[in-house]
């Protein structure tokens, strides 16, 4: 069902939860002097000796003894600590819906800092719609990674569009008419009719809350964000009028050929390619994807890549009305474990250190490096030095694969007081204030989902069984190979084994929570 991943089935439920580090016994209290943490890696762990360690250290006033933990590996990880007797002081919480990290919570073996951010000034949370959306069925067990709240975009190939004298959308009739001409009109002028227009990939279950373009598509055109209030009670996506005007539109691109034939079988992980090897010309998803390509554009011909990307917002539907597909605004959070840090004036403690790596000069640390030793500050952008020296790069390296995942005010797309990187073509400059404009201007029609904050004890149990039955559904309306009617059966199906349940629990527990 729309029960996203934050509601699946954890294996972490088959490990028993440590009692004693819920309750404060076990394990050693903090260290005054030093915070242990554990955080996700992506590549080579930062040596503790390392300059940005170092420099860190000196920011907080604490010897910092991290866990790092290779990123492929975290949840199980995670999960492992969470079910031990030694938590850290602080965890990067990366799945704070999953069942491990509810269950523990919920019995105490993190600090509530619902109510107690208030005199901290940078971890106060600065988005309330975010602050909303990382509430852990109801309560905020850490502080948030800020991620942009509105990322959705359509990223088009500029090159096709001048050359057939074309407009960036506004609408999604206007989406149709191009990707109609890409299909039909040689956009790349080699006489052949072997180009299409929207880039569709297999999106991993379930389809539904899951940031897809299909879930892109569907809001266009009216429909809730995974799930929404209609006549007062809670419904989800796939069941109201506005659905089935989505689902005909987005068979129109595949009955008509203005797809790619592999739409139904495409992995995400190649998603690019037939962009960039010029056969599809239309990507809907977040837009860092367009900085991804013109990276990638880049490497295949530094000369002209910075004529083949441009971006649109979110579009309105044909009746001119606009509604847009927002993000949850955060990527996980920073917890505090009650088993070490276990008194008020303990917790005070930690909070001031984290709140002193949220800083500005702790944004720029962890987000950019040492200013003057790896980079520079040129027009309000963060520039690269000395990127041939072994030490600097070791510097980036620690910033960019470690460090920045203990970021929790700034992110790509939300620079808060780090810095964004700067981009060598005008084009990409001109990208990155296009990307800001768009970003506030769809903020306005966002449609969010008020079922982030709180959690179906019947999702986490069965939705291994009911995510399939709408996910596939779909796909075999599209494909052709159901009726409307046939769907519509599928989606009553749902209801029977368990959906009807699912709305009810989330339905009492936004009630709870005042969403």
């Amino acid at each position: 069902m729309t029960a996203s991943r934050r509601r699946r089935p954890a294996a972490a439920l088959a490990l028993a939860l440590a009692l004693t580090a819920c309750s404060g016994g076990g394990g050693e209290a903090a260290d005054a002097n030093t915070l242990t943490l554990m955080v996700p890696l992506f590549q080579t762990a930062p040596d503790p000796q390392g300059e940005i360690h170092q420099a860190a250290e000196k920011l907080t006033g604490k010897k910092l003894q991290i866990t790092w933990v290779p990123n492929a590996d975290y949840n199980e990880k995670t999960n492992v600590t969470l079910a031990s007797d030694a938590l850290p002081d602080v965890m990067v919480i990366q799945d704070n819906k999953g069942a491990a990290f509810v269950k523990t919570a919920k019995a105490g073996a993190f600090w509530d800092l619902t109510d107690k951010l208030d005199k901290y000034p940078n971890l106060k949370p600065k988005s309330p719609q975010a602050w909303l959306n990382s509430k852990t069925d109801g309560r905020n067990y850490g502080v948030y990674r800020v991620r942009p709240l509105l990322r959705s975009a359509v990223v088009i190939r500029k090159d096709w569009l001048e050359k057939l004298d074309l407009k960036l959308p506004e609408t999604t009739d206007d989406l149709y008419e191009i990707a109609k001409a890409f299909t039909e009109r040689d956009p790349d002028g080699n006489g052949k009719k072997d180009t299409y227009g929207l880039i569709l990939p297999k999106w991993p279950a379930p389809v539904f809350s899951a940031s897809s373009p299909y879930n892109v598509i569907d809001v266009w055109f009216g429909t809730p964000n995974n799930y929404g209030v209609r006549d007062g009670k809670l419904v989800p996506e796939f069941d109201v009028p506005e659905f089935w005007e989505a689902q005909k539109y987005i068979k129109r691109f595949v009955d008509e050929g203005l797809v790619n034939p592999d739409w139904a079988t495409l992995d995400t992980g190649k998603w690019n390619d037939p962009f960039l090897q010029g056969k599809g010309g239309i990507i809907i998803d977040v837009n860092v994807r367009a900085g991804e390509l013109f990276d990638k554009f880049k490497e295949l011909d530094p000369d002209t890549y910075h004529e083949k990307v441009a971006m649109a917002g979110n579009l309105a539907r044909p009746d001119g009305q606009k509604f847009s597909y927002p993000f949850t605004g955060y990527n996980g959070i920073v917890a505090v474990s009650k088993q070490r840090v276990r008194t008020e004036e303990q917790l005070d403690d930690v909070l001031r250190t984290l709140d002193k790596l949220a800083s500005k000069e702790g944004s720029i640390l962890l987000n950019n490096g040492i200013e003057g030793r790896n980079f520079k500050v040129e027009d309000g952008f963060a520039v690269k030095i000395n990127e041939s020296d072994p030490a600097v790069k070791v510097i980036n390296n620690d910033v960019q694969f470690g460090f920045i995942q203990l970021g929790m005010t700034s992110s790509v797309g939300v620079a808060g007081d780090a810095y964004e990187w700067m981009r060598p073509s005008q084009a990409e400059r001109d990208w990155l204030r296009q990307r800001d404009e768009l970003m506030e201007l769809d903020l306005r029609t966002a449609v969010h989902d008020p079922s982030l904050p709180v959690i179906s004890q019947t999702a986490v149990d069965q939705g291994a069984t009911l995510n399939p039955i709408p996910t596939d559904a779909r796909i075999k309306y599209l494909a052709g190979d159901l009726t409307e009617e046939q769907f519509k059966a599928e989606i009553k199906r749902w209801y029977d084994s368990g959906g009807t349940q699912i709305l009810a629990e989330l339905q009492a527990g936004i009630a709870k929570v005042g969403g």
